[in-house]
């Protein structure tokens, strides 16, 4: 580990690409505060000024049924057992119309790999929704579910996106990349490996949908792991953007966001013996910000980490804040119990020292009537203390 990062932060600072061997010495180094600092003025000349953005929509998990075993996962259920559900289209409508009550622009759905669940099930939800509500963005899906659909129904990802994407589909998370390195993948999972997660997405953008790359770490990986992870983000976004410049319309990563495990009510957390810090969070974010030079959005994940840690974050390299997140359930079954509404998240933006700012999926700016009132208190309420003080 060389003791001087500087040579390597003024690299990147002078718009030179950092190698793997940057990358892990970043990472390797206790100097996680340069580090950040680097990470915020990259972030400032990538994204100016003092705007940082979220968003507002749901998570809606259309069906816990799943059938591969993912032992950092506390989500999912078996096939046949009592407490296994799926959403009905009009439930999901109806939790629609609330996120639409409440200023939302769009819902992020995704959900277990049903065993039964073929090409023409995706399509009938997609259409039906998309013919209800033509203007809301249907950000929907992940790698595992179209492999899951390919096994299913035989065809490739890129017949299968484009017929989602025909019913109404608007863009794809980057879920269920946690380490992209099958020598990780392996061991805590029975879902698509590396190249299959990888291959998807490049399909993905092929047919013109902008999708998020993701990072879940503290699953047993290493620095070597996370280092190859990085490098497979940054190379299929090299590819995507590429092809853009031929054609327009080719799809892309539109941001990337890293988040530690959530280890609680899992398999795999019985067994871990040691979890990311506060810190190595920090310092993942700010390095991802300097290697993935040709992303432009970097993510906080307040959901995972807590909000005070996802507003230090605004610090480290993340213009954006994410969802207020009206529901979730998936990192929650895992015991992230953290929550904000949307003047909260704009209280914390703000006195991060940014200007907060709604925005959709494709990071366009929402103006709503009357937001301005959120922000003329100087504080939020406390919530109510649930214990009792001895005398």
């Amino acid at each position: 580990m060389p003791s001087n990062i500087q040579p390597i932060l003024d690299k990147a600072l002078d718009g030179e690409r950092l190698t793997s061997d940057d990358c892990t010495a970043l990472l390797e180094s206790k100097d996680f505060v340069r580090i950040g600092l680097a990470a915020d003025e990259i972030r400032q000349r990538k994204n100016p000024g003092d705007v940082v953005t979220y968003i507002i929509d749901r998570n809606i998990n259309y069906t816990n049924v799943c059938n591969v075993v993912c032992t950092f996962c506390a989500f999912y259920r078996r096939p046949g057992k009592p407490d296994t559900y799926v959403h009905s289209i009009e439930e999901i409508e109806k939790r629609i119309d609330e996120t639409i009550a409440l200023g939302g622009t769009g819902v992020l759905m995704q959900g277990g790999l049903h065993p039964d669940f073929n090409i023409e099930w995706y399509e009938n939800l997609l259409s039906t929704l998309h013919a209800k509500y033509p203007k809301f963005q249907l950000h929907c899906f992940s790698p595992p579910e179209i492999h899951n659909i390919s096994l299913i129904s035989k065809l490739d990802y890129e017949t299968i996106l484009r017929r989602l994407k025909a019913a109404g589909l608007n863009s794809m998370p980057g879920g269920c990349g946690e380490i992209l390195d099958d020598e990780v993948r392996a061991r805590v999972s029975t879902k698509c490996n590396t190249q299959e997660w990888l291959d998807v997405m490049r399909a993905v953008h092929k047919v013109g949908l902008i999708s998020t790359g993701t990072m879940m770490f503290g699953i047993g990986d290493k620095i070597e792991h996370r280092v190859r992870h990085l490098e497979r983000i940054r190379r299929v976004q090299d590819e995507a953007l590429a092809n853009k410049a031929v054609d327009p319309n080719y799809g892309e990563f539109t941001a990337f966001i890293p988040w530690t495990f959530q280890r609680e009510n899992t398999a795999l957390g019985r067994k871990i013996t040691e979890e990311p810090t506060g810190i190595d969070y920090l310092q993942m974010l700010a390095v991802s910000r300097l290697y993935l030079d040709n992303i432009q959005h970097i993510q906080a994940s307040w959901l995972t980490q807590g909000l005070k840690l996802g507003q230090t974050a605004l610090r480290f390299g993340a213009d954006d804040m994410g969802s207020i997140m009206i529901e979730e359930n998936v990192v929650s079954a895992a015991g992230a119990d953290n929550q904000a509404n949307e003047r909260v998240l704009r209280y914390q933006i703000r006195e991060a020292g940014f200007v907060p700012q709604q925005r959709d999926i494709l990071y366009r700016y929402i103006n709503r009537d009357g937001i301005a009132d959120f922000d003329t208190k100087k504080s939020v309420p406390l919530k109510k203390l649930s214990v009792a003080f001895a005398d």
